[in-house]
């Protein structure tokens, strides 16, 4: 992993994402080295392979300083194309002293992450008014985990974080997905996830935004090469296959008592 430190010269960027005001991302690139993630492509990454190089925006705290000034109080999502608990941060602590600002301005903040290392921070969290921490969970099985989230902290650990923020009283939400076909466990995860009190659960398919079809294709290839007519049936022509997936887990989050947002083209029918 290389490590990079650039200047950035804005902090604060104007969100897109259902319920975010602000965007702010400690770090550009992310070592997790998902799969399936398209930030490369929202982000334009022309700088070789996706989680092999992280830069770490070492002037975001002075800029963001100067931006909460003059800004607009809104919520602001830390961590929309990048991790902000990735173990760069670890060094950096770019992410700490961002929220310590954000503190003290008293911005409403949502983290979503798929580190452990978040629980570094509860000290802080404790001491905002208006704060969520979501925690992304794509599968119960570690060794799947492992090879399409390598940089990213075990199921295990992502499951004690979520029910140690949890039992403290801070606000947590889980982001369940991409939902990857005949691969994710959808019931077994529901029921998991809400033995460890988030308050809601959102949900989504995989996208296949600019090359995540080639790096999921090659994945499917060697995990089970079977899988690989179904996936193109689902991903590169007309299917079902998610509306019937939502739909139980819809019904299933309503037994368990969770709040369920689908975050997908059939939202409004279902």
């Amino acid at each position: 992993m290389d490590n990079k430190e650039i200047l950035v010269k804005t902090a604060l960027s104007p969100s897109r994402l259902h319920g975010l005001d602000y965007a702010l991302n400690p770090y550009r690139g992310c070592e997790h080295a998902c799969v399936y993630c398209y930030a490369p492509a929202v982000i334009h990454w022309n700088k070789g392979k996706w989680g092999e190089l992280v830069e770490a925006k070492i002037n975001l705290p002075r800029i963001l300083s100067k931006e909460l000034n003059v800004k607009k109080k809104g919520v602001v999502g830390v961590g929309t194309v990048t991790d902000p608990y990735q173990p760069s941060e670890k060094k950096y602590e770019i992410t700490r002293r961002c929220l310590e600002l954000l503190k003290i301005h008293d911005f409403p903040v949502c983290i979503q992450t798929k580190s452990s290392l978040v629980l570094r921070d509860i000290d802080l969290f404790k001491e905002f008014s208006n704060i969520e921490v979501g925690v992304t969970i794509t599968s119960l099985n570690d060794r799947i985990r492992e090879r399409i989230e390598p940089g990213a902290s075990s199921v295990k650990e992502r499951f004690q974080a979520l029910k140690e923020l949890s039992d403290i009283g801070i606000d947590t939400w889980v982001f369940l997905g991409p939902l990857l076909p005949h691969i994710t466990e959808v019931e077994p995860l529901i029921d998991a996830i809400a033995d460890a009190g988030p308050k809601y659960v959102i949900v989504d398919r995989l996208r296949l935004r600019n090359g995540v079809w080639e790096h999921i294709s090659e994945f499917i290839k060697s995990y089970d090469l079977q899988l690989l007519p179904e996936y193109e049936m689902i991903f590169l022509k007309s299917n079902d296959y998610y509306r019937e997936v939502f739909e139980t887990i819809i019904r299933k989050c309503r037994e368990k008592g969770l709040k369920c947002e689908i975050n997908n083209l059939y939202e409004k029918e279902l």
